[in-house]
């Protein structure tokens, strides 16, 4: 912009004419506006305005929250392309349109405003390039130099396919627990067929058939149920949906998704320059910016509470495994015993085949279990690395809130910080801190799950041991072979029984540290008859919880 724009500070004794043109030379070298130089040195930024106002004589306008367009404007543009263009539509009407530009007599730029709006009449308001910039970023909803991915809409879709993704995992879980469910009918039905064949056995056809004949039939109708049940829930149990999150940064970032539909990507954007600083100066923010903050926030509290429950996912195919094995050791240590204790007979193909499937089992609980084995770890990790990172309670409340040790910032809120916290960003706020409240059940959720794969272990490997014990005691030591193999299921479930208290025990001393929800909750009671203002409010306190 030439300096002949800025005249009327000469002439205003402002500046004089050699400042105004080495101000305007440092701009051309610098690559800075001329205006922009001018407010630096210290001219009051109204005056700038004034000057642009005379030299146009257009009214002026300067960056304003409640300057806002509607949404089938904004159809109508590409805002990221406006920034660089520096004009914007504030209304289109019947061929005619309302433009903020800061150089309205560009003939460029007035032909891309007709062309681009389709209109042919123009009415035009001057602005400074940085208002400017900053009300196109404002009807983006973004806070300033950040990229479109974090305006609120992008955010709440970025939200909605994290959801998506968990509603899967909930999905994947069920189907893992039905089938685990599947395999204690299995479990069932081969120990009926095994009794009653047993008793046949012993005792050959006589009355001993009203009781084994019952047990057989239950027993076949419980292993075709079990494997029903089972291979119904195998193919969606075995869908790959686990989810990592991106990992922190250095700077603050944004959750990004692309290829939106069935498989979704996330990623991180570039570092937000000044992002850090502004966040904190939380207490200068407007009620806009803030709210701004808080979806980022809870975008970020849905990718956590997303990975959770894929951890948490894992941890349930790990537990199926343990149950395969679990029905495996069973199905073999029956075979085993009857194999040992019967002479060759026509029904050794029976015993034989009672150990073959316990080893299939034992093959396919692999199948599951790996993928699981370190998840439990994982899910304690990232639990406490969620409870000592930094989070918006820390600008919002850092009296109260700065304070951390091993398993501090449990919480978001007491009742000694109300009314304020209501009164800041209103709902944007208080779903903030439902969001909280619902990461730190997921967190808890995550702890139990790796105690009950604790618990897994535990009776996966108490299992192991008394098939063992049992063996070893009703045959004794007399054959080698079978003596080593005895004493290799003991030490096996005794390792297991160790390895589930190992994950057991850190499991339980977080979960008693981490509460069901921590501190008051105050929540609107609403009444759509009225308006929002008196509505009533209802308060959960924790001991009531």
């Amino acid at each position: 912009m030439s300096s002949e724009v800025y005249e009327r500070l000469v002439r205003r004794g402002l500046l004089d004419r050699a400042g105004l043109h080495g101000i305007a030379r440092e701009a051309r070298t610098s690559g800075k506006r001329t205006g922009d130089v001018l407010i630096e040195r210290g001219v009051p930024k109204y005056e700038v305005l004034l000057c642009l106002s005379h030299y146009y004589d257009l009214p002026f306008v300067e960056y304003e929250e409640d300057i806002l367009v509607s949404f089938k404007v904004l159809e109508l543009v590409d805002a990221e392309r406006l920034k660089s263009a520096l004009w914007f539509p504030v209304s289109v009407f019947e061929g005619k349109a309302e433009v903020i530009a800061c150089n309205p007599r560009d003939p460029a730029v007035v032909e891309d405003i007709k062309r681009t709006l389709g209109v042919h009449d123009v009415q035009f308001t001057v602005a400074l390039p940085e208002d400017l910039i900053r009300i196109i970023e404002n009807n983006q909803d973004l806070n300033p130099d950040f990229p479109p991915s974090a305006g609120r809409t992008p955010l709440a879709l970025v939200r909605t396919f994290l959801a998506d993704r968990r509603t899967s995992l909930s999905r994947q879980r069920t189907a893992l627990a039905k089938g685990r469910t599947g395999l204690s009918f299995l479990r069932t039905g081969i120990a009926f067929v095994t009794i009653s064949i047993a008793l046949y056995r012993f005792f050959g056809a006589s009355y001993i058939l009203l009781l084994a004949l019952p047990l057989l039939t239950a027993g076949v109708a419980a292993v075709f149920d079990g494997f029903k049940w089972y291979f119904s829930a195998r193919p969606i149990a075995l869908q790959k949906l686990d989810y990592a999150q991106t990992g922190p940064t250095e700077g603050f970032t944004v959750l990004e998704v692309s290829n939106p539909g069935n498989a979704p990507e996330f990623a991180r954007s570039r570092v937000v320059g000044g992002a850090e600083q502004l966040r904190e100066d939380w207490a200068d923010l407007s009620p806009v910016e803030r709210r701004r903050f808080l979806a980022n926030d809870r975008t970020e509290m849905a990718e956590e509470r997303t990975a959770l429950a894929s951890m948490r996912t894992t941890m349930a195919k790990a537990r199926t495994g343990l149950a395969f094995t679990r029905t495996g050791i069973a199905f073999a240590g029956l075979g085993i015993g009857l194999l040992r204790h019967f002479p060759a007979s026509p029904w050794t193909v029976f015993d034989a085949a009672l150990i073959a499937f316990g080893a299939i089992a034992a093959v396919e609980s692999f199948h599951w279990y790996l993928p699981g084995r370190s998840a439990a770890n994982e899910g304690l990790r990232a639990v406490r690395n969620a409870l000592a990172r930094e989070s918006i309670w820390d600008f919002a409340f850092p009296r109260f809130y700065r304070s951390r040790d091993a398993y501090a910032g449990l919480g978001a809120v007491k009742a000694c910080q109300s009314p304020s916290i209501w009164g800041t960003s209103g709902l944007a706020l208080e779903r903030t801190v439902l969001a909280e409240r619902r990461n730190l059940m997921a967190r808890l959720r995550t702890i139990m799950a790796r105690s009950r794969t604790a618990m897994a272990f535990i009776r996966t490997g108490l299992s192991m041991s008394a098939v063992g014990i049992g063996l070893l005691i009703f045959f004794g030591v007399g054959s080698l072979p079978w003596t080593a193999f005895d004493a290799v299921l003991i030490l096996t479930g005794l390792i297991l029984v160790v390895n589930g208290l190992v994950w057991y025990f850190p499991a339980e001393k977080v979960k008693r540290q981490l509460p069901y929800c921590f501190g008051d909750l105050e929540m609107s009671i609403p009444d759509y008859g009225t308006s929002p203002r008196c509505w009533g409010k209802v308060v959960f306190s924790h001991d009531d919880i």
